[in-house]
């Protein structure tokens, strides 16, 4: 149960991967304009994480290891994550079409989201210093699959917070030119960091 909660703690609120270890940035600022893209989006990462987290992370224990061959980790894992992303994107394509229209168009950028890559790399490296010794002891394919679905959650809160402000900010003030857009996407994001970085002390 320690690790249970260890796990969930450590991937939503402390370790979140957009506030505290800045990953998965680009569709944080470019995606989180409106909620629904966000939420579409956060659901995505979270489908993409646990799956290519419970590919890697027995391929790299079981696999490349023993075989000598866990240098090459990143090469395999990014070839990993674009497959699962093309089979994931043609698979709810050919079952929900209209899942596909909702959705589709934000799985060909996880390929290239570094939240995803930063996942499996995390459970095979550093989970000492974020869950302690003692959990990370405990660490197999199960947590780490687990790490992974509630990284995604965290993700995906962060990405509705932002995107709600976005639009109040949007739609309920009336600020200077110089501030519109970007800047002002900027100083949210760094205030939703500020009080997550609560979590943390």
């Amino acid at each position: 149960m320690g690790t249970f909660i260890a796990i969930v703690l450590a991937a939503v609120l402390t370790e979140n991967f957009i506030t505290e270890r800045t990953l998965g940035i680009c569709p944080f600022l470019g995606v989180s304009k409106k909620t629904s893209s966000a939420v579409g989006m956060g659901v995505a990462v979270t489908l993409v994480m646990a799956i290519a987290t419970a590919v890697t992370y027995p391929l790299y224990e079981y696999v490349m290891v023993p075989l000598g061959i866990d240098f090459l980790e990143i090469i395999f894992f990014i070839l990993i994550i674009a497959s699962l992303v093309q089979i994931i994107e043609q698979i709810i394509k050919k079952v929900s079409p209209s899942l596909y229209n909702a959705m589709g168009i934000y799985l060909p950028l996880i390929t290239t989201n570094c939240a995803v890559l930063g996942v499996c790399e995390l459970v095979i490296g550093d989970m000492k210093s974020i869950l302690g010794e003692t959990a990370a002891a405990a660490m197999n394919t199960g947590w780490a699959v687990l790490y992974a679905v509630f990284a995604g959650l965290g993700f995906t809160i962060v990405m509705i917070i932002m995107s709600g402000l976005r639009e109040k900010i949007n739609c309920y003030t009336d600020m200077p030119r110089s501030l519109k857009g970007f800047p002002i996407a900027m100083i949210t994001a760094a205030i939703i960091s500020m009080a997550f970085y609560v979590f943390s002390l």
